[in-house]
Order: structure tokens, then C-alpha cells, then sequence
């Protein structure tokens, strides 16, 4: 699949994503049809235009996914919290209660 259609299928599908749900990278490719691919997401989630909720987007083990820039990180905490997703001591969220899948 063309990088540019396979980064635009990504953004649109994390445009879809309801306040307060979340996403994880891996799920996302897996729904697109490319499981196996959760390392191309996050290189569109890079890549992301403003209008796509970067932040409903975390780790399958439901952390927010370390990298380099942890402005960016908090950045994220701060947003999930600000619609209601709770984090508990060590910065896990509830991913059971809070996975959101496309068709609910």
C-alpha cells in the first residue's frame, strides 16, 4: 500500500475516534487491514495534520507511548485527562473500559 493512501486511511479512522475512547497502533493497522503494522501508524501519527486527535491514540498495554519529546507526552496526558480518561499511579489507563472499535 502507498505510504500517503495507507497515512491518510490512518488519519481518518482517528478522526472517528469519540471523546474520551481510545485507539491503540496496533488495532488501527489491524482494522485497516494491515495488522502487523502498528509501527507505520505511529509514524503517521507523526505525520498528523492538526485536525486528527493525535492523543486518542496510546499503547496496547494502555500507557501513553514513550518517546523522546516528553512535552509531547504530557501534552497528551493532558488532553485525555481534559475529556475525562482517568490514569492510575503508574500512568495506566482502564483500555478495557475505554478501547473504542469502529461499528459500536
Amino acid at each position: 500500500m502507498n505510504p500517503e493512501c495507507f497515512y491518510r486511511q490512518v488519519w481518518a479512522l482517528v478522526r472517528r475516534i469519540p471523546r474520551g475512547r481510545v485507539m491503540f497502533y496496533g488495532q488501527i493497522a489491524a482494522v485497516l487491514g494491515c495488522p502487523g503494522r502498528a509501527r507505520a501508524v505511529g509514524f503517521a501519527m507523526r505525520h498528523a495534520p492538526h485536525d486528527v486527535p493525535w492523543h486518542r491514540v496510546v499503547s496496547a498495554r494502555g500507557i501513553i507511548s514513550p518517546r523522546p519529546d516528553r512535552e509531547s507526552m504530557a501534552e497528551q496526558r493532558r488532553r485525555l485527562e481534559a475529556e475525562g480518561v482517568p490514569f492510575d499511579a503508574e500512568g495506566r489507563l482502564p483500555l478495557r473500559d475505554l478501547l473504542w472499535e469502529p461499528g459500536e
